[in-house]
């Protein structure tokens, strides 16, 4: 059994994520409004236009208050970027998921998911998880690329597992990071940030 830890900013060189607040409702619908054909096909919920809303007056508020999960505002530059956070949280299994994370267009393809990716998977084995898991989307090419790219394993393609909220089956892949893999994955990360240079 995993203690209960707290739901507090993470930050580093790069990025800060801050637990969901009231501040951060328009920046972060701002940010989700920024890349509407997304919403379409890569995710299995939409925080665009009125979905945003049901989000946040709803699931949000509901994960928060269960603690089934954890949602981050993803902060570079002071700015909003996008969103991440801990999902299905099971603290008697010490398990759970990375997930729910959409960065804006210009936060792509740098330094911001790696650098929060950082922070979520050394906040979970610091807590005491054993595993951290991350299910995509069997047709998301880019999102299993950066998945497989921290360091995870593959581990197969749960098929027709859900129903995404435009109507479609969806297959989900699935890849997981265990507790004895997270020191070489955790220099991989540091190396890949290095490179970067600090605060990039």
């Amino acid at each position: 059994m995993v203690p209960d830890f707290p739901h507090r900013p993470l930050a580093n060189a790069f990025v800060t994520l801050e637990p969901l607040s009231e501040a951060h409702r328009e920046p972060l619908r701002a940010a989700c409004a920024a890349d509407p054909e997304i919403w379409e096909t890569q995710y299995s919920l939409s925080l665009y236009g009125e979905n945003f809303d049901r989000f946040w007056n709803g699931k949000r508020i509901a994960d928060r208050d269960s603690g089934a999960a954890r949602h981050f505002a993803v902060m570079s530059d002071t700015r909003c970027v996008g969103v991440t956070g801990f999902l299905k949280i099971d603290r008697a299994n010490a398990a759970l998921e990375i997930g729910l994370t959409y960065y804006a267009p210009q936060a792509r393809g740098g330094h911001v998911n790696p650098s929060a990716k950082r922070l979520l998977l050394e906040e979970a084995f610091a807590a005491g998880f054993v595993r951290v898991q991350f299910h995509v989307d069997e047709i998301n090419a880019r999102s299993r690329a950066a998945v497989l790219k921290l360091g995870a394993t593959f581990e197969g393609v749960q098929r027709w597992d859900r129903v995404v909220w435009t109507g479609r089956r969806r297959s989900t892949a699935v890849y997981s990071i265990i507790a004895p893999d997270w020191p070489a994955v955790r220099e991989g990360l540091d190396r890949r940030l290095a490179a970067f240079g600090p605060g990039a």
